[in-house]
């Protein structure tokens, strides 16, 4: 059994979403490993939306397949190496399980590689031309 908790410093101030001693006396007998590392958010459902928008228009001028675009960029930006069953092997991620900044990561990968390889541009909400992009792309799902 586990027990997570969120950590919050602010201008110096360190607060806690639970109290520290309920969390711990919650725990079965034995040793324990206390491991504080950043917090990250999971992909916001805006930055997925705007991922399969671009995918999509990718699909649109070039033909391929929105979701194979998705695989090959998933192949390219996010493999690793796995062992199984003793042998390695290369294996895709998935977007799915990237936070925030990997999903700003993977992004701006994917937007600089259209851009350069495709000649396609791949404008974020800030961008002048973006809402025009919306209207060209949005319902063509």
């Amino acid at each position: 059994m586990s027990q997570t908790a969120i950590l919050v410093k602010e201008k110096g101030v360190v607060r806690i979403d639970k109290p520290f001693d309920f969390m711990c006396s919650q725990l079965r007998n034995g040793r324990y490993k206390l491991t504080i590392e950043r917090y990250t958010e999971s992909r916001t459902l805006s930055q997925n939306a705007l991922m399969w928008l671009w995918f999509t228009c990718i699909e649109q001028e070039t033909g391929t397949d929105k979701q194979d675009v998705h695989d090959y960029y998933c192949n390219l930006f996010l493999r690793r190496t796995a062992f199984i069953n003793g042998r390695e092997r290369v294996i895709a991620g998935s977007t799915s399980k990237l936070n925030t900044l990997q999903m700003t990561e993977f992004m701006n990968k994917v937007k600089a590689d259209a851009a350069v390889e495709l000649g396609i541009t791949l404008p974020l909400p800030e961008d002048r031309y973006y809402q025009e992009f919306i209207n060209e792309y949005k319902y063509r799902r």
